[in-house]
């Protein structure tokens, strides 16, 4: 007999107009499978990352791109979190391989507060102009590239684009983790414009912690043959 279970695609970080929005696959009752088996199941499907949520009682899961298992993202946490909400089963702190990572809601924002040191890195390049970074035909084999501009600094609107070749992803429509990492290097609140029409909400938080958050949508459930 064929075994599967109920995959959840949400999109993450919604944009003006519900533009934009990162595609993620959550599992909510595939515990305990195996770090390979979790690894083809994310290739397979292809997302720029996939969760695995072990417990929903206390928040544990697992996170991979289709190449490698991440000890934190932002997209997937905030996505996740928004799901076990509307699922019935909201926790206030997500768990992560790196830690533990508070998340709660604010209208229709679902936000993270995590340590930007625990996000993976990347090669960030600030370039002059929005048009500048629009201009990239594609990131560089062997960098996970992360190229931004102001594009209203005294509003702190940034226009972003991730090339994230390490990982095993071409372009990265919404980038929560780069998102960390640039709230930390700047140092203030950002509304970051990623890929077609993503937006991340970012600001700082306490102990030198950094908050996430964006507007989540379901775009499909279906059952997944695990076998």
């Amino acid at each position: 007999m064929s075994e599967s279970t109920t995959l959840h695609v949400v999109t993450v970080f919604l944009g003006e107009g519900d533009t934009g929005g990162n595609p993620l696959g959550v599992f909510l009752g595939a515990p305990g499978l195996d770090a390979g088996t979790r690894q083809r199941i994310a290739a397979d499907l292809g997302f720029s990352e996939t969760v695995f949520v072990e417990d929903r009682g206390t928040g544990a899961l697992c996170i991979h791109t289709p190449a490698v298992e991440l000890p934190l993202a932002g997209h997937p946490l905030v996505g996740t979190s928004w799901l076990l909400r509307r699922e019935g089963a909201g926790v206030d702190t997500l768990r992560p391989s790196a830690g533990d990572v508070a998340t709660w809601a604010e209208g229709e924002h679902t936000w993270i507060r995590a340590d930007p040191r625990w996000a993976p890195e990347f090669d960030t390049r600030r370039l002059a102009s929005p048009a500048d970074v629009d201009a990239l035909t594609g990131g560089e084999k062997g960098v996970d590239l992360h190229a931004w501009a102001w594009e209203d600094e005294p509003a702190g609107r940034v226009r972003v684009r991730v090339f994230p070749d390490e990982m095993g992803i071409g372009e990265d429509e919404a980038t929560g983790a780069a998102a960390l990492r640039l709230g930390a290097l700047l140092g203030r609140p950002l509304v970051i414009r990623q890929g077609v029409g993503s937006r991340i909400d970012v600001r700082p938080g306490p102990d030198g912690t950094i908050e996430v958050g964006g507007r989540c949508a379901l775009l499909e459930t279906r059952e997944y043959p695990l076998d």
